[in-house]
């Protein structure tokens, strides 16, 4: 029997072979493999191969003509030809022993070319001798890609100014990069293989197991700031982000962990306390100064008079306060609500009923005149209005919508139980501050003396 005879009995004789409970030939089973796959006689030629060797080649080879490998034109690595009697499945049949891993590359007739591993095998019969050879080639084009994009992501993360680091579940550090090293002063030799309890403080002991139990769950622990140790025993304000590592079957076996170093942001914010407490007292005594003066130079004004005028400065400072305490820019509209009616609290506190989302924030200008004319309406409604008698009460609300790609906010202050009201023959000082405090390109306001109280309404966009 001739050698190309016995690898076609290889391919086409039938041993039963239970796979999954159903019986399949060894040219099913090797058509159905999505590697490519051939076989050739002991002297090389080829005698079978699959579709997936098809399409890595990109031709079909001649059976027990063409040997050794089926490709148009082979490759070395470095891209110096390679002649198919130096392939690895010449080779393997040459020397009668199998090769793992062997790469190199096909060149198709369209000119394309396929980097592959080569896995080959010779085959022997019962005797010990010499019947063909079996080589499966895997496409390393992913393959590379990946090793590609894992150098790209490895020299980013030596790079990095933060500091990059990985550990085991058991906290162990496993990779260690050089922003790392200037942060906290360990070189990578001192710190893999150690625990990374030496970074935490004392103080700060209990966050690693905590940080490791969710990491064990899955869970990405966002960024926090807290304390590290640096290797002089120095301390370092940081900002962690950590997140689970899984490998290629899903399970989590390692944890990442950015640092950044946030000592700087620190000592300014720091700087911007102390800041803005002095601004605060310095407005707090210009204030007191204007309202010194007002006495002074109106002595002649009533004691009601120098009240109200002191009591929209106390208003003003109020609003500056609520500023300085969230930020330079805006307040949150719940919070200046409240900040303008607890000034009341004595007479009316369980009065006010207000409704409005807490989310919905205000800039710096309407926020103090805002301040000024709810200051205005409460002082109103305790004198004539809803809060003068024992009964009445006020409803503040508000409510947003959107408008295209702004943001319009309605605002409403109504008055309840009171006594009639009527219009007023002249305008005073406060009606007109409550109509025009707010008044602008970006916003409306109407007071409306309705009969069964005061309404104002301020239209306005965010």
């Amino acid at each position: 029997m001739s050698s190309a005879a016995s690898m076609d009995n290889l391919v086409n004789d039938r041993p039963a072979t239970d796979v999954g409970g159903l019986e399949r030939d060894a040219r099913t089973l090797l058509e159905a493999l999505p590697a490519a796959v051939y076989l050739t006689d002991p002297n090389g030629k080829i005698v079978y191969f699959n579709e997936a060797a098809v399409a890595l080649w990109g031709q079909r080879p001649t059976l027990g003509t063409d040997e050794w490998c089926g490709s148009w034109r082979l490759l070395w690595p470095d891209g110096r030809p390679m002649a198919h009697d130096e392939s690895s499945m010449a080779v393997a049949l040459r020397e009668r022993r199998q090769i793992r891993g062997a790469e190199a590359a096909a060149e198709r007739p369209d000119g394309t070319r396929v980097p592959f591993l080569a896995f080959p095998t010779p085959l022997f019969d019962a005797e010990g001798k010499l019947v063909g050879g079996v080589n499966m080639l895997l496409e390393i084009s992913d393959h590379g890609d990946a090793d590609r994009a894992n150098q790209i992501l490895a020299a980013l993360v030596e790079s990095s100014q933060d500091a990059i680091v990985s550990k085991d579940l058991n906290g162990i550090i496993q990779t260690w990069n050089r922003g790392a090293e200037r942060l906290f002063g360990y070189t990578s030799d001192e710190v893999v293989g150690k625990s990374v309890s030496i970074l935490i403080p004392e103080d700060h002991a209990d966050e690693e197991p905590e940080i490791l139990r969710r990491i064990s769950n899955g869970e990405r622990v966002e960024t926090y700031e807290t304390v590290r140790r640096r290797k002089d025993g120095s301390l370092v304000d940081v900002s962690l982000t950590i997140s689970p590592v899984k490998d290629r079957a899903g399970r989590i076996v390692a944890a990442s962990k950015i640092a950044r170093d946030i000592t700087d942001r620190k000592r300014a914010e720091e700087q911007q306390k102390l800041l803005v407490r002095e601004i605060k007292h310095r407005v707090k005594n210009t204030l007191a100064m204007v309202q010194a003066i007002a006495r002074q130079t109106l002595p002649n004004a009533s004691r009601g008079e120098l009240d109200v005028f002191a009591g929209r400065l106390q208003a003003l400072a109020g609003a500056h306060d609520l500023l300085t305490s969230e930020n330079w820019h805006r307040s949150p509209l719940s919070d200046v609500v409240l900040r303008a009616t607890s000034a009341f609290d004595d007479v009316a506190k369980e009065r006010f009923l207000v409704a409005g989302r807490n989310e919905v924030w205000i800039d710096a200008d309407k926020s103090s005149g805002l301040t000024m004319v709810l200051h205005e309406l409460a002082t109103n409604a305790i004198k004539y209005g809803a809060l003068s008698n024992a009964t009445g009460r006020v409803e503040i609300s508000w409510e947003t919508r959107q408008e295209k790609d702004q943001l319009h906010l309605s605002f409403r202050w109504k008055e309840d139980g009171g006594p009639p009201v009527k219009v007023p023959e002249r305008r005073g000082f406060g009606s007109s501050l409550i109509e025009r405090a707010l008044q602008g390109e970006s916003s409306t306001t109407r007071l409306d003396f309705e009969p069964d109280g005061l309404r104002f309404t301020l239209e306005m966009t965010l």
